[in-house]
């Protein structure tokens, strides 16, 4: 049996959508289900559906939960423990400066400015953002009381910052910090700057995005015979918009190709979904949008579908066929 494994990368609300539309295609087109990959990567929004999918929910409910629509029984069940998504309030760059000078954590930055070349801009911006206001803990409320304080049996692999020093911590794996799905999902996800830097153990947590948006690297050298991406912040190649988002987008897709790379060159396939001009339109450049949720799974949906019409395309994912 080929052995696969699945990277959820960092998007938001808008991110969330993209996923479970990627993976309800996939799931329709190809009968793989995402719940039986054999490791599973998250990172902010992506650890949220990482964390779903360990917990038993299937793809297509993923995508009904999104958008609104009836789930399965098992879904029903799921959602009515969980309760209805949070709401948050806006998010806005107003919002995010609020409290601009006032830095989260000046000690990082005084060691980004001594020792530069090993600090990620993404670390040092986390740093230099203020502390947000919103907790994330209404966020995985539900979460928590749906999956209790244990961790899955099977591997899930959640990606978070410390904010102090600017190291990532892969909640999940050998050695890291032990603590509860819904901790580390929320730490996960604390986007600098709007959400509260979540703490455990005396250790302050940022959004895994800020390191890598997808994480993807540390699946390389484990002998997998697939790797499956879902990218909601980074673009397909030879593409080119107008838009606030556009440059950080490719920054993603930079980082991601240089990822992928790496864990090609140890003989695992890599096969990324990025979202193309005709995705990012419907996606806008909010990702915490909530009304683009419904308008975000149908368009990704469809994007996947017809990207796996093409042969060479299924030839690349036939590990998924079994």
């Amino acid at each position: 049996m080929a052995r696969i494994g699945l990277v959820l990368g960092a998007g938001g609300v808008v991110g969330h959508a993209f996923h479970a539309g990627v993976l309800s295609a996939l799931a329709e087109a190809t009968k793989w289900d995402p719940r039986s990959a054999e490791i599973i990567v998250g990172t902010s929004a992506g650890s949220r559906v990482g964390a779903m999918l360990r917990a038993g929910v299937s793809a297509g409910d993923l995508a009904a939960f999104a958008t609104g629509e009836p789930p399965s029984e098992d879904g029903a069940r799921f959602l009515a423990r969980v309760g209805p998504p949070a709401k948050l309030p806006p998010f806005t760059l107003a919002g995010l400066f609020a409290d601009f000078p006032t830095a989260s954590s000046p000690r990082f930055l005084l060691r980004a400015a001594l020792r530069p070349w090993e600090a990620r801009f993404g670390t040092v911006l986390a740093a230099a953002l203020p502390a947000g206001r919103v907790s994330t803990e209404e966020m995985v409320a539900g979460l928590r009381q749906a999956l209790g304080e244990g961790w899955p049996d099977r591997p899930l692999w959640i990606c978070a910052v410390r904010l102090d020093d600017g190291r990532r911590v892969v909640f999940g794996q050998s050695g890291a910090p032990a603590t509860a799905v819904a901790t580390a999902v929320a730490a996960s996800s604390a986007i600098p700057g709007f959400f509260t830097p979540v703490e455990h153990d005396g250790v302050r947590y940022v959004d895994g995005g800020v390191h890598s948006p997808t994480n993807l690297d540390l699946l390389q050298g484990l002998g997998l015979d697939l790797v499956v991406v879902s990218s909601p912040m980074s673009t397909v190649g030879g593409t080119l918009r107008f838009s606030a988002d556009f440059p950080s987008r490719l920054l993603s897709r930079l980082r991601l190709a240089q990822e992928a790379q790496r864990v090609r060159a140890l003989g695992t396939a890599v096969v990324a979904f990025q979202p193309n001009p005709a995705d990012q339109l419907v996606m806008g450049s909010n990702a915490m949008d909530p009304s683009r949720r419904r308008p975000v799974v149908h368009q990704a949906r469809e994007s996947v579908l017809r990207r796996l019409e093409r042969k060479d395309f299924r030839e690349r994912l036939v590990a998924l066929d079994l």
